[in-house]
């Protein structure tokens, strides 16, 4: 599937789609974008359950695999959440809107979030990824902190690049997660397992085309900051990422 494709229409269940899983790893990450906008049909369990296995297979700090995945599809939980979304995104998307005045990219994307902020109870299915245990601060607490959230990012890139392969639209969000509280009463969960982000999936609404990416030779520094041999030099299989 091209990234100017819209998702799989007709028949969408799991074993319709099912071969998608195969894409090349190397297509599906030059075509990842966040999709916000997404349909209300419903998503078969089959193709969410494929994604979270394939999830399971990144790596965590020490092997220790303290990942659990709470999949959301009650409305009156969503509705919970839409309304921290909508509280938190008057503060967050005003503040956006100011910063960003006049740059017409961030305005779309802004736009899209907002969509996503007013039809959040709409959305067919959500997946929180969770870990279990506490961070340990001491005595290396910036350590403790990127070991602990580097237990889980590695298995959501991997929901999101399962999600593009198949056709499904998804993004990684975290404001409705703003009271924590709230969000383990809403799912029931113990002390012990802390809610990190929040994956949007569904088809997508309409066609969506590539973005673009800086050059690599523009990030990528040798040995030391602000050493870059590679700058400005054109690499012939280059070509823009969507995301």
């Amino acid at each position: 599937m091209t990234i100017n494709e819209r998702g799989p229409e007709g028949d969408r269940s799991y074993a319709a789609v099912s071969e998608r899983f195969s894409m090349p790893l190397d297509e599906a990450m030059l075509t990842q974008r966040a999709v916000r906008k997404v349909l209300p049909d419903p998503v078969d369990d089959e193709i969410v359950l494929r994604c979270i296995e394939l999830a399971l297979r990144a790596p965590t700090g020490s092997n220790g695999q303290n990942w659990e995945f709470v999949v959301v599809k009650d409305r009156s939980v969503l509705a919970t959440f839409a309304r921290r979304y909508r509280s938190a995104w008057r503060i967050y998307g005003g503040i956006g809107e100011r910063v960003t005045a006049g740059d017409p990219s961030m305005s779309k994307i802004l736009a899209a979030v907002e969509w996503q902020v007013d039809h959040f109870e709409e959305i067919p299915v959500v997946v929180v990824p969770c870990l279990r245990g506490a961070v340990r601060f001491a005595p290396f607490p910036t350590i403790a902190q990127t070991s602990h959230y580097g237990s889980i990012y590695p298995s959501v890139q991997n929901l999101l690049l399962a999600a593009r392969a198949v056709g499904l639209g998804a993004s990684l969000i975290t404001l409705p997660l703003w009271s924590v509280a709230m969000a383990r009463r809403a799912l029931g969960l113990p002390l012990s397992v802390q809610p990190i982000c929040m994956v949007p999936l569904g088809w997508p609404r309409g066609r969506y085309g590539p973005t673009t990416r800086r050059p690599v030779g523009e990030v990528v520094h040798l040995d030391t900051y602000g050493r870059q041999p590679w700058r400005g030099v054109e690499r012939a299989d280059s070509q823009g990422a969507a995301g």
